[in-house]
């Protein structure tokens, strides 16, 4: 996967407007048929230049300490026992075993796992509940 992030960038990061190109092994690339009929596709990656420290298993969410301090698991840090990544992004073109997305959350050079066509009703589900400390907050 290629784009113009070398480092991890500082919060908050506008990675809505990163394109990235992820390219397929040449032998896969007939397993890209029709995924162009999708305008929103979920990528997996390896998140493989985390920093080999302890692990927390609690974490502020987003980074924010004036967020509580919860579970490792009830957060999307990416500092995780299996450091795997999940974006959903827009497709914005596929060019032989090239794909060229929108909103890729991941450093260039990072390694692609698996691609899936995003499809609302599997990926979205109705009436699900979040916690209330995730909401966005405003200073008082």
């Amino acid at each position: 996967m290629r784009n113009a992030i070398k480092q991890p960038p500082k919060p908050p990061y506008d990675w809505d407007n990163v394109v990235s190109r992820i390219e397929i092994e040449p032998r896969l690339t007939e397993a890209l048929d029709n995924l162009d009929e999708f305008s929103h596709i979920i990528v997996l990656y390896w998140m493989d230049r985390l920093v080999n420290e302890p692990l927390s298993m609690k974490a502020h969410p987003r980074h924010d300490p004036g967020r509580p301090l919860v579970g490792l698991f009830a957060t999307r840090s990416p500092r995780r026992p299996n450091p795997i990544g999940d974006t959903t992004v827009k497709l914005l073109k596929i060019e032989g075993n090239v794909l060229t997305v929108s909103g890729l959350d991941a450093l260039d050079g990072t390694p692609v796992i698996d691609i899936k066509p995003y499809m609302p009703e599997h990926d979205f589900t109705a009436g699900a509940r979040t916690a209330p400390w995730l909401k966005p907050h405003t200073d008082s």
